[in-house]
């Protein structure tokens, strides 16, 4: 008997702070979870570290521009069933920045803004429990 082969897939997430409170989320513009509220993220390209990856993301789909070396590393995040898709691994990074930092939808965020912490919209995927992840560091 021969087992199936699990294709894994590699993310990264960012969970950006101000130092007052918020919590920067984009509107995915896609499936799944069109239409719902995510954290900035997305696929680790191929030769990129999970951590250039979430810069890059961030920049992409925010316009929050970061170096890779300012965001610090959350944790893992690898629950079987935390993607529709399959089976995605993603690595959490959070950074702060001030109130009042600009951002500008991109890629492929159809909304991008800021959040207060206490009053957070249903979330996509398991980004609730990454959030909770960051406030408890």
């Amino acid at each position: 008997m021969t087992e199936a082969i699990e294709i894994i897939r590699y993310t990264a997430d960012v969970v950006v702070t101000t130092t007052d409170g918020h919590v920067l989320l984009i509107e995915r513009g896609w499936d799944p979870h069109e239409g719902q509220w995510a954290l900035p993220g997305g696929h680790v390209d191929p030769g990129e570290t999970s951590r250039a990856a979430a810069a890059r993301e961030l920049a992409e789909e925010t316009g929050v521009h970061a170096a890779a070396e300012e965001l610090v590393q959350i944790g893992t995040f690898d629950h079987p069933d935390r993607d529709p898709r399959g089976r995605y691994v993603t690595v959490a990074y959070q950074l702060t920045v001030i109130p009042g930092t600009p951002v500008q939808a991109g890629d492929d965020a159809v909304n991008v803004r800021w959040w207060p912490l206490a009053e957070l919209p249903p979330l996509a995927f398991d980004h609730a429990d990454i959030i909770a992840a960051a406030a408890d560091d």
